[in-house]
């Protein structure tokens, strides 16, 4: 049975909203190559399997194989889900001042009805069809409301683990935070599959930043062979925030990363950072859209992409200013290194300006490692491999300006070393 033959049968179970949005993506299907969005990006793959919608609930996650994954253990906050489910004894939550709950909790109880009916699928896209799916089928995401002038001073990061799973898995994801006036934040996202069988992940994540606040949302993705992520971001800003998203992509069999960023005051600031690496077999794509509405706001969009073996990438990225966004800044760029004749990437950098008084840019490159430059490394005593990672870490480390959570920038740098199998001293570099 196909998935779309399995999502078919959920639909007598489901009611209200959540049979309304069923409805409308069994009306249009998942997306294919003749869909524009999808003409690089083949689901095919995924689709074609049977997936389990209800995963064991069992596991035997190890304390070790959680501090394999933790980026400092001592200087975050964090929260497990595993197999879909909140596990508290492998959490640890500091956070004061501040309601972090499950998703699924805050919509069984009244006191968060006006904030979550307030803020939850009003800034998704309704006409895309993962989306729908999601609203449709969610039952496991957390929610973070963090209230007025509250600053969380450590970094939370959210784990989504599967284990233990005899069939392939699958799981709609969703996550809504919400930052009030003044307030500021900092999540980190990861998801990783610990089992043989695939593991199919389709996430939603709502952030509202409100007038003067930040709010930053880093994406960890360096998940297994046998696991597929399809993620849609959707960032709402008021007036004189600071939204940040980094997507650092590295494992996963395909991926595929949604952003849209909405602006809808003045003063705004918008920073969409990406760093791929990726080799064998993977799709990474990033599809980004900014849509600045209201005038002096500025964006920023810096990914970087490393390609080996006969892996693919794409890059589409759009940014939208209307007519009375006068005085808008906006920044895109999009360059990528193939280190194998195999790799492949498709990019396409997109502007669409309605309004005469603005400084935008966009624009993409490929191409190789500078041959005098590894030479230069080479005739110092470096070998080829660790010439190479010093390069690529160069290349990429203008993509990890704006991260201020120092483990999270040493992870990805030896994330980026470990692709490349050579072993760095990355502390020193700095």
């Amino acid at each position: 049975m196909s998935l779309f033959q399995q999502i078919e049968e959920k639909k007598p179970s489901l009611f209200g909203e959540k049979r309304v949005a069923l409805e409308d993506f069994l009306s249009k299907g998942f997306p294919t190559k003749k869909d524009e969005e999808y003409k690089y990006t083949n689901l095919k793959e995924i689709v074609e399997k049977d997936y389990n919608f209800s995963p064991s609930e069992h596991h035997s996650i190890t304390k070790k194989q959680l501090d394999q994954l933790h980026l400092g253990e001592e200087h975050f906050d964090f929260i497990v889900f595993v197999n879909g489910k909140l596990h508290k004894e492998l959490s640890n939550i500091s956070v004061e001042n501040a309601e972090f709950l499950t998703l699924k909790f805050a919509l069984s109880h009244e006191s968060y009805s006006e904030i979550i009916n307030n803020h939850l699928n009003t800034i998704a896209n309704k006409n895309l069809a993962f989306c729908n799916l999601n609203e449709a089928l969610h039952e496991n995401g957390f929610f973070l409301h963090v209230p007025k002038n509250v600053v969380i001073e450590k970094p939370i990061h959210v784990f989504y683990l599967s284990q233990n799973q005899d069939e392939n898995t699958f799981y709609n994801t969703r996550n809504l935070l919400v930052v009030e006036e003044g307030a500021k934040v900092e999540v980190i996202e990861s998801h990783h599959n610990f089992d043989e069988t695939y593991v199919f992940t389709n996430s939603v994540t709502e952030i509202f930043a409100d007038k003067n606040a930040k709010a930053d949302w880093h994406k960890l993705q360096n998940d297994s062979d046998t696991s597929y992520l399809v993620d849609h971001t959707f960032a709402k800003q008021e007036r004189d925030s600071l939204a940040t998203v980094n997507t650092f992509s590295f494992g996963g069999k395909l991926v595929r990363n949604n952003l849209d960023f909405i602006h809808n005051g003045e003063n705004i600031n918008s920073f969409m950072n990406g760093i791929t690496i990726i080799g064998g077999e993977q799709l990474v794509d990033h599809h980004t859209a900014v849509h600045h509405k209201t005038p002096n706001c500025e964006s920023y969009q810096n990914y970087k992409g490393v390609y080996k073996d006969s892996a693919k990438g794409v890059f589409n990225g759009k940014v939208f200013v209307d007519k009375i966004a006068q005085k808008t800044n906006a920044y895109q760029q999009n360059n990528n290194i193939l280190l194998n004749e195999g790799a492949t990437i498709d990019t396409k950098p997109q502007l669409e300006i309605f309004a005469d008084d603005v400084k935008c840019s966009h624009g993409c490159t490929v191409g190789q490692l500078n041959d005098d430059a590894l030479f230069y490394l080479r005739a110092r005593g470096i070998s080829k491999k660790e010439a190479q990672a010093l390069l690529l870490y160069a290349f990429a480390n203008d993509a990890m300006q704006n991260i201020d959570i120092e483990p999270l920038k040493l992870k990805i740098s030896k994330l980026l070393a470990e692709k490349l199998e050579v072993e760095i001293a990355f502390e020193d570099l700095d």
